[in-house]
């Protein structure tokens, strides 16, 4: 079962990705950490990907897909991944697409969890973290102490400036330009499921299991 997790930074994309991984056992492939982790070990399409990287450039379509092909090999996608983060583009759909052909897989459904991008701006703005130790804060459901140092460790804590409302909007609508082209690509072929993301994670987390369920029965 390969499932496409699409949702907007502050959607809660992440914490349910994990969520489902824990659930029904197949892997979470982010693009992120698979080029973090090739740059570490070195290996080829990582040293690749770093020329790119080192110039300032795009990783190229054809060498992200490569990276995603390498991924799948391993043993723990033999019953399918969570793809998050990827594709990011029609030509990666495309890509992607002809790669699980080559196996006799597919595309089970692709997720998009929607979430007013009022309400993303109101819950990122509210997050703080600490310095030193990184313990989560938020000002509305975690208020950091009045002295502004961590329980933890007694460490500064601060607001990220990813977490800025400017910044915030701006990603939000690079992801929506990203994304668009992606919603109608899986939705011409039947295969886009619209989850609303604004509710708790356990909530959230009941509608997307429903998906993954009804599918399981269907196969």
């Amino acid at each position: 079962m390969y499932v496409i997790l699409l949702g907007a930074p502050g959607s809660g994309k992440g914490t349910q990705a994990k969520q489902l991984v824990e659930k029904y056992g197949i892997p979470q492939i982010s693009t992120g950490d698979i080029l973090r982790k090739a740059l570490k070990d070195g290996t080829e399409l990582g040293k690749e990907a770093k020329k790119f990287m080192d110039a300032g450039e795009l990783v190229t379509d054809a060498l992200i897909l490569g990276i995603i092909e390498e991924r799948l090999k391993v043993d723990d996608c033999k019953n399918g991944a969570i793809f998050d983060g990827f594709p990011r583009t029609i030509q990666q759909a495309d890509g992607m697409e002809s790669m699980l052909k080559k196996t006799g897989a597919n595309i089970a459904f692709c997720v998009s969890l929607e979430v007013p991008d009022e309400n993303i701006i109101t819950r990122l703005t509210a997050r703080r973290l600490c310095s030193k130790c990184g313990q989560d804060y938020n000002t509305v459901s975690n208020p950091p102490p009045a002295d502004g140092l961590c329980t933890k460790c007694g460490g500064e804590i601060i607001q990220r400036s990813d977490d800025q409302e400017a910044t915030i909007r701006n990603r939000l609508e690079v992801y929506h330009r990203q994304t668009s082209p992606l919603q109608d690509y899986y939705s011409g072929r039947g295969l886009l499921r619209i989850v609303d993301g604004d509710g708790s994670p356990q909530e959230i987390f009941e509608k997307l299991c429903r998906l993954f369920d009804d599918y399981n029965k269907k196969s």
